[in-house]
């Protein structure tokens, strides 16, 4: 398959309705629409996008069970399972526009006990396919309280039309090794849903670019005091003392030199745009190229384990199994 010699990137910086997942989701169409109307090929979304980033870990202290039980139910209750209808409706747009798109979810563990939540990033093709989808390997500090750990099942690199796509979210670009992972199989456009923003983000943002020779998108939400519902005790209990912008955003758009080509935006919701030349993609690695002519791995081994980590493994059909088969109905 030919590549285009151009194509458009896209980042949008917004906030979703908060713990709304009717509402959030019917603005992510909205934003992908207006953004393949801006002419990208590819949209990204913030990290937990939908139905949002539990932004109270970082100000409600972790002794106060009743309130983060109270909090919890809320964010699971706007949360999605995948497959599921929120990501078919997702899906539908994305092929509408003909855009590819990813996009930060809370994901319910619906494979098991349907109550842990996974900070995940969801990769939509042009054509609406499903390609897959993330969990995040560790979440930060606070985060622990909210999500579980992911494994290295779906860690992937996806080959779309324009570029070679990958991602981690948020403080996951902090771990070398997932990083040189991505690089090691040819990522071109490394997209890194984020909570964090200002420096070192941005320096962050930029070192990452360079080091892999890839564009690099920082996007973050433009999350507002206002955004918050009046309705939640929390808002009033600890948030008394905010004005104005919980997080301005300022994500970016960085060039495979770490020169940063769109943004910062800050303290507004909007969509950065920047247009890559198929040549970006090549011509910066005749000088560093990590995953071929700078690595050296004679001296470096990098193993990585893809295998999934299940809860339960159901073992059926063995002569050794003399259990009668389960009721309908029954427990245990």
């Amino acid at each position: 398959m030919t590549r285009p010699d151009s194509f458009r990137i896209a980042a949008v910086q917004a906030a979703p309705v908060f713990l709304d997942l009717g509402a959030t989701v019917e603005k992510a169409c909205d934003l992908i629409r207006q953004a393949a109307h801006g002419g990208a090929h590819l949209v990204a979304f913030p990290e937990a996008f939908i139905s949002g980033y539990p932004v109270w870990v970082w100000f409600i202290p972790p002794g106060k069970t009743h309130p983060l039980r109270e909090l919890y139910t809320r964010l699971h209750r706007s949360a999605i399972s995948i497959p599921g209808p929120e990501i078919d409706r997702l899906r539908a747009v994305a092929a509408e526009a003909g855009v590819a798109v990813v996009v930060g979810v809370n994901e319910r563990n619906s494979e098991a006990s349907d109550s842990t939540l996974y900070n995940t990033l969801v990769y939509i093709g042009a054509d609406g396919q499903l390609l897959g989808r993330h969990r995040k390997f560790v979440p930060t500090a606070g985060e622990r309280l909210v999500w579980g750990q992911g494994d290295g099942s779906d860690l992937e690199v996806y080959s779309l039309p324009f570029a070679r796509v990958g991602g981690l979210l948020c403080w996951e670009n902090y771990m070398p090794l997932a990083r040189y992972t991505l690089t090691a199989w040819g990522e071109e456009v490394h997209i890194a849903p984020t909570w964090d923003r200002g420096e070192p983000w941005i320096s962050s943002m930029r070192h990452i670019a360079k080091e892999g020779r890839s564009f690099v998108v920082g996007v973050c939400q433009a999350f507002h005091i206002d955004d918050v519902p009046d309705e939640l005790a929390f808002k009033a209990d600890y948030l008394g003392a905010m004005d104005g912008w919980i997080n301005p955003g300022l994500s970016v758009i960085v060039d495979p030199d770490g020169k940063i080509v769109a943004g910062p935006l800050e303290g507004e919701e909007g969509i950065l745009y920047a247009d890559v030349r198929a040549e970006q993609l090549i011509g910066p690695r005749w000088q560093l190229d990590s995953a071929g002519h700078y690595a050296r791995p004679d001296v470096f081994e990098l193993r990585f384990h893809r295998r999934p980590a299940p809860v339960i493994q159901v073992i059926d059909g063995g002569e050794d199994d003399e259990r009668p088969p389960r009721e309908e109905g029954t427990a245990g």
